[in-house]
């Protein structure tokens, strides 16, 4: 947590290097995560020209359970964020840019990286997970009397059962010289 008079104070900026323990949280946040190691976080928090700006470069590993079988799916991220608070005050001039989302508030003066750095990896957080054997294969789950289908073999059904059922395939072949 970072109070904002303390970072006004340092022309150069607060550099930090922490590890984050936000398992337990993240986990009752969102139920599709089943694991999540400490994350380690570096960066920097600064003041400059009125705006509180919050970079660092994060790293951790997720389990999530896969798109298809359910299988733990264990993923290694790492990837930067970069963000920029306004104090109260200032977030009253530049109201389009807080609709917006490209300026956060800052609440009770502090800006707190834990939240940060959750928020971002919930953002982070792949719709598709498929284990190495899934994502290699071609072969999609099926049982009896049902298959799953990709956008583009389903579009390729689609149009052979219109074309098929067309009033004009009957009259296919019909004047085709022998």
């Amino acid at each position: 947590m970072f109070h904002i008079y303390d970072i006004q104070k340092k022309t150069e900026g607060i550099s930090f290097e922490e590890t984050l323990e936000l398992s337990g949280e993240l986990m009752e946040r969102n139920r599709d995560i089943l694991a999540l190691s400490p994350v380690r976080v570096t960066g920097r928090v600064s003041f400059e020209a009125g705006f509180f700006l919050l970079n660092y470069q994060m790293a951790y590993d997720i389990t999530l359970a896969s798109s298809r079988s359910m299988k733990p799916v264990v993923l290694s991220e790492e990837f930067s964020v970069d963000e920029i608070f306004v104090a109260n005050e200032q977030a009253l001039k530049d109201q389009d840019l807080v609709e917006e989302d490209l300026v956060l508030v800052v609440e009770e003066d502090t800006i707190v990286l834990a939240e940060s750095v959750a928020d971002n990896i919930l953002l982070h957080i792949p719709l598709r997970v498929l284990t190495p054997e899934e994502a290699a294969g071609e072969d999609l789950p099926s049982g009896n009397n049902w298959t799953v289908m990709t956008e583009e073999t389903y579009a390729a059904a689609a149009q052979e059962k219109k074309e098929a059922s067309s009033p004009f395939a009957q009259l296919q072949g019909l004047f085709e010289e022998e």
